[in-house]
């Protein structure tokens, strides 16, 4: 998406006529004329009929995508550049300005690849449709006119070629000599090499690329060659096919389709190779010219062609209305406080914020009552936000060991702590003391009470029988 830009300025608007409307769209037909770069190789000047198509009533939240259609006006067709063996690929870049409620641009844009090879001129296909979008965050009416340039870049495919020494772009100085029909064991490019003798004979090829590289034979009757590159001495300036890297003389004879000189790293574009022959008597040959394209990030600016709108301008409006893509208003309807229900969890967590009454006023949350029942899933160690209240509850059963059940009662809102005071040695669990009820202990004593007395009475009845005993004695 293209960002919008703020401080585009504004022009006046221009209604289409002609313009046709269908459910909630609208066609603005645009022509452009289309100079330089891939036209200048093509009809010189090429002519484009567009069709623009706009929505005219979007909701807030809703894309406002623009669709551009492109094609030929009439019998004017963009032309390849040069020999591509590869192909390459068209690039379109229009402009829409948004003028009113907002103001801006979009960018919309398109792409087709060119099926290769072709020659230079060869007509080249333009993508079907461009297109652009960008996203309604607001309310308004905004004016959008197609801008008064499109771009049409042309980017060719990675590609290495080899050129035969042979080919007409190939220009050779006098003295230079055909071989035909060599022995394939030579492997010579296409079995045919050119060879010169002659002191300062030379070979020139004009190409488009960013490598050049310089096949021949090696040899040991070869002599030295001189390169340049746009009539500059090359990177190295001199190649001897007769010698080995450290400048030994080789032992070779024949050997062909062997890269002598090679060079990579020029701006693409169109350069001039140039070699010349060192030594009289000595063997200048070549047998080809490898061509090296690199795959190239943006389109070459020589190659882009720039289309001038040329049609009356045109404009639509488009409303943006609230629908149901907005943000949402506040809601100030009252919110009932679920949590406020007693329920079988035992860690609820109300709503203790003021909750708007029917009025749109605040009033407190009203705090519910405690459950009567007990809570069997109730958690013993609450989190720190909870509102359950525990109670602690001893029940004897006969046996000096009493049994501890727990009951829970839940309240909305505790007035105070759950745990007031941890017992000394006791760990932090959430839990108030147990307390054990006065009337158990009651209970207790009593019972000791009575073994006590039972036991004395059975003491006494005891030493009375003795008593007895000794006196019948």
């Amino acid at each position: 998406m293209a960002a919008l830009a703020l401080g585009l300025a504004g022009t006046a608007i221009v209604v289409v006529p002609s313009m046709t409307a269908q459910a909630n769209t609208a066609d603005l037909v645009v022509d452009y004329a289309c100079t330089g770069g891939i036209a200048g190789t093509g009809s010189g000047t090429v002519n484009l009929r567009t069709k623009l198509t706009v929505p005219t009533t979007l909701n807030v939240g809703d894309p406002l995508n623009v669709s551009w259609k492109l094609g030929y006006k009439d019998a004017t067709r963009f032309g390849a550049p040069a020999h591509m063996p590869n192909g390459g690929r068209i690039d379109v870049t229009g402009r829409v300005n948004l003028t009113g409620g907002w103001i801006g641009q979009l960018q919309p844009k398109g792409t087709v690849d060119q099926p290769g090879p072709f020659d230079k001129g060869t007509p080249l296909q333009l993508p079907t449709g461009i297109s652009d979008f960008a996203y309604t965050d607001r309310e308004g009416t905004v004016t959008i006119r197609p801008g008064k340039t499109l771009f049409v870049d042309f980017r060719p495919a990675a590609s290495e070629v080899m050129v035969n020494d042979d080919d007409p772009a190939i220009h050779y100085s006098d003295g230079w000599e055909p071989h035909e029909g060599l022995p394939p064991e030579d492997n010579d490019h296409h079995l045919d090499l050119h060879r010169t003798t002659v002191k300062d004979a030379w070979a020139s090829f004009t190409f488009t690329g960013t490598g050049i590289e310089y096949v021949a034979q090696k040899d040991r009757r070869a002599g030295p060659i001189d390169i340049a590159i746009d009539g500059e001495p090359a990177t190295p300036p001199r190649v001897d096919p007769s010698r080995n890297p450290d400048g030994t003389l080789v032992n070779d004879a024949n050997k062909g389709g062997q890269t002598l000189w090679k060079f990579r790293g020029l701006k693409y574009g169109e350069h001039t190779i140039t070699i010349k022959n060192v030594e009289e008597g000595k063997w200048g040959q070549l047998d080809a010219f490898r061509v090296i394209t690199r795959d190239l990030v943006n389109a070459p600016k020589d190659y882009r062609a720039e289309c001038t709108l040329v049609s009356t301008p045109v404009a639509v409006q488009v409303k943006i209305g609230g629908g149901t893509g907005g943000s949402p208003s506040p809601d100030n309807s009252p919110t009932p406080d679920t949590s406020a229900s007693p329920s079988a969890d035992a860690s609820p967590t109300p709503d203790r914020s003021p909750s708007p009454d029917g009025n749109g006023n605040e009033s407190p949350s009203p705090s519910p009552s405690p459950s009567p029942s007990p809570s069997p899933s109730a958690s013993p160690t609450p989190s720190p936000a909870a509102t359950q209240n525990y109670v602690v509850a001893v029940v004897t059963r006969g046996s000096p060991s009493p049994t501890v059940t727990r009951t829970v009662t839940l309240t909305a809102t505790p007035t105070v702590a759950q745990v007031a005071i941890t017992p000394r040695g006791g760990a932090q669990t959430g839990e108030a003391p147990e307390r054990v009820s006065s009337s158990g202990m009651l209970l207790v004593g009593a019972g000791g009470a009575l073994l006590t007395i039972g036991m004395l009475s059975g003491v006494a009845l005891l030493r009375r029988r003795a008593a007895h005993a000794g006196e019948r004695g």
